[in-house]
């Protein structure tokens, strides 16, 4: 990993409050990372090893639809998370993940941190209503992204 320090990572917004030994603790499980445009991080199904914290630029997290090729689900930028199958078994993206435009983010190693979820219930608590806030953002975007593609669709009937 590099040289990122606790500070560098309280700045951003999934990490607000949080208490300064358990930045300290990430900060040496994560590296700075950059993306240039049009860049793919991950593919769905792949294993998912890592996870991202937007510093600057865009993702587009995105799906291959059957007969529609990739659907772009959400964009996302500076503050959020990409990436939140690591924190799940089996771990696997369920997702793809593309920069959009040159990107630098955090990048954590989720094994490292779930082994730290495991056993540091503290810990574990405060990583983990933070993942629900993402979980439950990414889960509203999707649903309302599906419900646009189902109604720009013909449907038998109408």
């Amino acid at each position: 990993m590099t040289d990122i320090v606790a500070p560098a990572l309280a700045g951003h917004q999934f990490f607000r409050g949080m208490p300064a030994h358990h930045l300290a603790y990430l900060a040496g499980t994560t590296s700075l990372a950059t993306f240039p445009a049009r860049h793919r991080i991950f593919e769905a199904g792949a294993v998912a090893q890592h996870f991202w914290l937007i510093r600057a630029g865009q993702v587009a997290l995105d799906l291959r639809v059957p007969g529609a090729g990739r659907v772009i689900v959400e964009t996302i930028g500076r503050g959020e998370m990409v990436g939140v199958s690591w924190f799940f078994a089996p771990f696997q993206w369920q997702f793809g993940a593309v920069a959009v435009q040159p990107t630098e983010a955090f990048q954590f190693d989720a094994a490292a941190v779930r082994q730290r979820c495991d056993t540091d219930p503290d810990f574990g608590y405060q990583f983990t209503r933070r993942m629900i806030a993402v979980v439950a953002r990414r889960l509203q975007a999707t649903r309302i992204r599906l419900l646009d593609v189902c109604t720009s669709q013909e449907l038998p009937g109408r």
